[in-house]
């Protein structure tokens, strides 16, 4: 049987009939699912997350002859961070997901206490590579390579690790535990390979660059890529270009001149992923960043606001796009997560494109989500009076999708802006949902309770800048309220959305999924995510409402609201006979051919 056919039959098994799809499951995955439905309120409907166990950073996102992968951080003896693996995981839409058996296990000596983050290179005729980092027998941190066995099999289930490993290990001056997470590699016109592995020196942290003719023997630069002495240890790197005048994603080894590079990483210690933009000159390998450098502050750009970290992209060829993905962790305690027995997901995945003002990355929803709303919900031209609260019916509001634009009239009615509010997040918290202003706070009341106990306020408010006579948005996501439950981390964010709301309408979207809120202000100019776990805005007892507690009037222009159907996010089992289909069992064999090996 062609792989062409079997590609086409789990196709139609995920998305043609999502509930079917459970079938293919064993007695044991198919209890783990009724049991999430009957008491695990806080498992997600459409977000990526494993079975059970622990999950953290997404690892190697790609697209290979037709089929999407994505890797992970992934424990499989325990809800708790350990024995860390790289799960893997199949998809056709990016929605629905087969489980796959783990790609690496810490087995040899370069990895035997962890196979941690890395990333994924296509060598020439589209071959994938695997580089990623080893914690080896000593405890220190190296860089390795795998292979696929079988280039013909398109789920690329079994990989081998290289007989050179570990391909780079920590340099003189750098210590042997920040020394990790290395990043896609590109080509050079010089013909060499180029990759960055996160570290730092002295408290400062940096982008080691290395160079390769084969991606087995490296070499180290004589200088970093880029560094910040205003920064500690960065992990995580990513390096990306990105189109000044289109929002079609751009590959890796395309240095146009049209194009912009992103360095992003993640802060060890403030657990924040950070990007600066800049110019990529290939022939010298330098960087030249443009306006403002990373500080660790307010005033960084961030991809996210709230919890997103680790993110990876990978340039989608099918759809021209780039995506991005992050592990949003938990904001309940290790005792909670071992109880639910499982911990982390991953963000919905994002396309993530430059703004037309350039001085920004924009990030939306990848369209495919489309294909999980039903039951519309239309509301147009909805006046909100001050101190009002809306009830927006007729979706199911715990696990829904909210795009909402706000129309402010009285513009010249905003509140000063004071000089020393220059921390979005402490002025969330400092002025939360509850505290009355002039333009705002309005926006929506997501996962709450009927009778407002529980909710999780996402909103605008607008000041004017009194030296500039310009008008700030301030966008806040405010989780003082979002439970009863004590023991949980109900931090606010906060972030200033780059619009003027003299010439643009205020747009929200909100993607609502039980325990997770992600929201995008200003079209995807600010993005927040949020963890929650209302103990009563659960399954049916959830509502969504619209406010509005400023003094002056706004109207809701639009607002679209959809229900989500379930994603089918589910274990692949197979035998080694021949296909076949019945109506209760599920079985695939594929025949490989086009075997690597490493000379």
């Amino acid at each position: 049987m062609s792989v062409i056919w079997v590609l086409g039959f789990l196709f139609f098994a995920l998305v043609g009939h999502r509930v079917e799809a459970s079938q293919c499951s064993s007695p044991h995955e198919q209890g783990i699912f009724q049991f999430r439905q009957e008491e695990q309120p806080y498992r997600t409907g459409f977000h990526f997350q494993t079975s059970e166990n622990w999950m953290n950073d997404p690892n190697g996102p790609m697209y290979y002859k037709g089929v999407y992968h994505l890797f992970y951080q992934y424990n499989p003896y325990s809800a708790e961070f350990g024995n860390i693996t790289w799960g893997h995981s199949i998809s056709y839409n990016l929605i629905d997901w087969f489980h796959l058996d783990i790609a690496l296990h810490p087995n040899e000596h370069y990895d035997i206490n962890g196979c941690w983050s890395g990333s994924i290179t296509f060598l020439p005729g589209q071959k994938p590579a695997i580089l990623y980092t080893g914690i080896d027998t000593e405890n220190r941190q190296v860089q390795n390579l795998a292979i696929p066995k079988n280039l013909s099999d398109p789920f690329l289930r079994e990989w081998v690790k290289s007989p050179h490993n570990p391909i780079m290990v920590p340099p003189n001056g750098i210590e042997p535990d920040d020394f990790r997470d290395p990043t896609t590699a590109w080509q050079g016109p010089d013909g060499l390979w180029r990759v960055i592995i996160g570290s730092q020196i002295d408290g400062h942290g940096m982008a080691i660059l290395y160079t390769s003719k084969d991606l087995v023997n490296w070499t180290k630069a004589e200088t970093p890529l880029h560094s910040s002495s205003e920064t500690s240890m960065w992990e995580c790197p990513d390096f990306f270009p990105v189109s000044s005048n289109s929002t079609d994603g751009v590959d890796n080894f395309d240095q146009g001149e049209f194009n912009k590079y992103v360095l992003k990483t993640s802060l060890f210690f403030s657990k924040h992923d950070y990007y600066i933009l800049g110019k990529y000159t290939t022939k010298t390998d330098t960087f030249l960043v443009e306006n403002s450098d990373f500080t660790e502050s307010v005033s960084d750009l961030r991809l996210d606001y709230g919890k997103f970290y680790a993110s990876k992209t990978f340039y989608d060829s099918a759809k021209k796009r780039r995506v991005v993905w992050a592990w949003v962790n938990e904001s309940d305690s290790i005792s909670d997560d071992i109880m639910k027995g499982w911990a982390g997901l991953q963000s919905f995945p994002r396309s993530v494109f430059l703004s037309k003002s350039g001085r920004q990355l924009v990030q939306w929803p990848i369209k495919e989500i489309e294909e999980l709303r039903t039951g519309e919900v239309d509301l147009q031209r909805k006046g909100l009076e001050g101190g009002s609260v809306f009830e927006i019916s007729g979706i199911t509001a715990s696990q829904a999708d909210v795009e909402v634009s706000f129309d402010v009239s009285n513009l010249e009615e905003a509140e000063l802006m004071d000089p020393s509010w220059v921390d979005p997040q402490l002025l969330c918290s400092e002025k939360d949902a509850t505290i009355r202003g002039k333009i705002g706070p309005f926006g929506l009341l997501v996962l709450a309770s009927e009778d407002l106990t529980e909710q999780t306020a996402v909103f605008f408010r607008i000041f004017r800048n009194r030296s500039t006579d310009k008008y700030v948005v301030l966008m806040c996501s405010d989780q003082s309220r979002s439970s009863m439950r004590e023991g949980l981390d109900k931090t606010t964010y906060g972030a200033f959305v780059d619009i003027d709301p003299r010439h643009e309408k205020i747009t929200l979207r909100s993607l609502i999924d039980h325990s997770i809120v992600e929201s995008f202000g200003g079209e995807g100019r600010t993005c927040i995510t949020a963890r929650v776990y209302p103990g009563q805005a659960i399954y049916k007892e959830a509502h969504l409402y619209a406010f509005n507690n400023g003094s002056v009037s706004v109207e809701i222009q639009k607002l679209n609201a959809w229900s989500m159907n379930t994603a089918q996010i589910v274990p692949m089992k197979e035998t080694r006979r021949s296909p076949t289909v019945t109506q209760n069992k599920c079985s695939h064999d594929f025949e490989y051919s086009n075997k690597t090996t490493w000379e």
